[in-house]
């Protein structure tokens, strides 16, 4: 096989069994109601989440208090300097956070673990990816997606028994799905575990496993073969790393995060008791789909800190740094930025501690407020990342270690920019969850539509869909003529000092327009709406910014209520919401006023190599070899980089 040759291994798989087997992952019913779910639908249901659901006094209690001892070791024990120069964190930060319990903080107390709460769990990732990022990602690869919470949702009492006491304490683990030809598409997933006796047998190759390097446990998720007795599909082992024929082949490096311990992972004729399968066979996906509705919200997490340092660092520059007579704070210039980054800050932990929370009560169906959360938090903290580097112009891209090394504080303003960079891509990359959050968000419609608009279907079954959608729109589309956001007395229980009331209408509002312009589209583009991911990406966007401002009101009120600085909280919602209302608006003008058809002309002619002139008058500095590395199953071939951390 040449170098540049997809393996043979590789599946086939058409566009429709793709999307077969996604749609087959994904949960099918709504048990539960969803606050986001139904902002997409038109119905502002503010009860859901207002007043605010807040944690029992005795979690709040355990979480407090262990937050109080991580502080007090990442201030005293972690040189965030030292992990992004080695681009390692030390064994002994790690085995101090060990015994400290942090990689327990998700396990129950009969495990062995700490019990904390989403909300206090996601505090604690806030706090240690302040202190270094990579320490951030270390614990939540571990805990969010890591072998815990799988079992958590899907183990049976014996392998929880086997294996939590070990994640609580001494284990670190990882989760692989990824490999080097398989990204959001898993259908075409090449990794083989075929039954052989008691046991599955393990081949194929894992990429960007992070932890994997450290790792002592692994997810892996792997195809069974269908057979006699075997139902097969995609299907999720924990496996020992030490296991014969697991080979850590490449500890990778990226341009942020530094110190995270993330390789190539290769499995050769590897024996995994059927005992260490999670769930039953062909639910691989729908388990590694479930742990991430809440497994998303760590990202959100660390996007709050880097949002709060921003914050600071813009803070205490722009009153030292002066320009033309006064400091740079007081030019309007930048002080739109600085505003810009404490609304949104404050708006990010709105939506991060309300997800969480959500949650942790188990009432609502959370699926599209995780994913909303991690989508609009990675793309606001890079925003506002960028915006720093801007505020701090030329030491904003100089390095902490440069600033140092000439005598000025070393602010790694830079650093925070390239680390935070991967959490676009990181557990879903934008576009992805633009598609993932819009399949929910079109989910009531579908299910009664859906037959009408596949073309696949027959004309019997088309009748029966346009019967069913007749009714479901009968009832529905009049609703979304009028609502409590024309009534100027509607939610005057937030109107204070500062009144947010008005904000809230708006959402109400909005909430009606978003959802007749999703029904005009769908009637508009009927089955090919799928393939308008531009005009969905907008739609899923209004409605972040719509959740985000809901949030924001809400964590406002719940702040005055406490007497926790509730009349700056205001403030800040104001300032957010009056902005996020100015994005809103210009996503709405995109819907219909873009260049959406002609950017898909553009993209045949680069493809086909119409515009190559246009390349001319540069030399390209990449190194020879396939865009993709061979991922043949066999003997590995290569020195065995494990690091097992003792």
């Amino acid at each position: 096989m040449s170098a540049s040759t997809t393996p043979s291994s590789r599946p086939a798989v058409t566009e429709r069994e793709a999307r077969e087997v996604a749609e087959a992952a994904r949960e099918q019913h709504w048990r539960k109601p969803s606050f986001a779910k139904e902002l997409f639908l038109g119905r502002f249901r503010l009860d859901l989440i207002h007043p605010h659901p807040l944690p029992a006094d005795e979690a709040a209690q355990r979480g407090e208090e262990f937050l109080a001892k991580l502080r007090d070791f990442v201030e005293t024990k972690v040189d965030p300097a030292l992990i992004e120069r080695d681009a390692r964190i030390p064994d002994e930060v790690i085995d101090g956070l060990k015994e400290l319990g942090a990689f327990g903080m998700k396990i129950d107390t009969k495990y062995g673990g700490l019990g904390l709460t989403q909300v206090y769990y996601n505090k604690a990732l806030s706090l240690a990816g302040s202190a270094s990022p990579a320490i951030g990602v270390l614990l939540s690869a571990h805990q969010s997606i890591g072998v815990p919470q799988p079992l958590k949702l899907f183990g049976t009492p014996e392998q929880k028994e086997r294996f939590l006491p070990r994640c609580a304490r001494t284990d670190i683990s990882a989760f692989l799905l990824t490999e080097p030809d398989v990204g959001s598409d898993p259908a075409r997933l090449a990794t083989t575990a075929v039954p052989d006796g008691d046991d599955y047998v393990l081949d194929g190759v894992k990429l960007w496993t992070t932890n994997g390097v450290v790792a002592d446990l692994l997810v892996v998720m792997a195809r069974v073969p269908k057979s006699e007795g075997h139902k097969g599909g995609i299907t999720a082992f924990v496996v020992e790393t030490n296991s014969p024929g697991v080979t850590v082949e490449n500890r990778n490096a990226f341009m942020g995060l530094r110190g995270i311990e993330n390789g190539v992972t290769r499995f050769h004729q590897v024996r995994v008791p059927a005992a260490n399968r999670v769930g039953e066979e062909g639910q691989g996906l729908k388990i590694a789909l479930t742990t991430l509705n809440t497994g998303r919200l760590s990202l959100p997490a660390s996007c709050v800190a880097a949002g709060k340092w921003c914050l600071k660092i813009a803070r205490e520059w722009s009153a030292a740094r002066e320009q033309w007579g006064k400091p740079v704070a007081h030019h309007e210039a930048v002080g739109s930025k600085i505003s810009f980054i404490a609304a949104t800050t404050f708006a990010l932990e709105a939506v991060t501690d309300l997800a969480s929370q959500m949650a942790d009560e188990d009432r609502n169906d959370i699926r599209i407020e995780g994913a909303l959360a991690k989508l609009y938090a990675s793309e606001m903290a890079w925003t506002m990342a960028d915006e720093l580097v801007q505020i701090r112009g030329g030491r904003g891209f100089e390095t902490a270690e440069s600033l140092r090394a000439r005598g000025e504080r070393g602010v790694p303003a830079e650093q925070l920019l390239r680390d935070l960079r991967i959490n676009r891509i990181f557990e879903g990359s934008t576009e992805i969850m633009h598609l993932l959050i819009a399949r929910e968000a079109v989910d009531a419609h579908l299910s009664v539509a859906g037959d009408l608009i596949d073309p696949e279907k027959s004309l019997g079954d088309k009748a029966k869909a346009g019967a069913n959608a007749g009714v479901f729109y009968a009832k529905w589309l009049p609703k979304l003529v009028a609502g409590p956001g024309r009534l100027p007395t509607s939610y005057g229980e937030f109107k204070r000092e500062v009144d947010l009331s008005g904000h809230l209408r708006y959402v109400e509002r909005t909430s009606r327009k978003l959802a007749r312009s999703t029904f005009y589209a769908m009637s508009r583009w009927q089955g090919r709406m799928e393939s308008k991911q531009g005009f969905l990406g907008r739609i899923v966007d209004i409605g972040a910014e719509l959740f985000a401002m809901s949030a924001t009101c809400v964590r406002a009120e719940l702040l005055r209520g406490q007497g926790d600085h509730g009349r700056e909280a205001y403030q800040l919602a104001d300032v957010f919401c009056r902005q996020s209302r100015i994005r809103i608006e210009e996503l709405f003008t995109r819907l219909w006023t873009n260049t959406d058809d002609l950017d898909r002309k553009v993209v045949k002619g680069v493809l086909s190599g119409t515009y190559e002139w246009l390349e001319r008058g540069i030399v390209d500095p990449s190194g020879e070899g396939p865009w993709i590395a061979d991922a043949t199953p066999g003997p590995s071939r290569k020195e065995n980089v494990h690091r097992p951390i003792r």
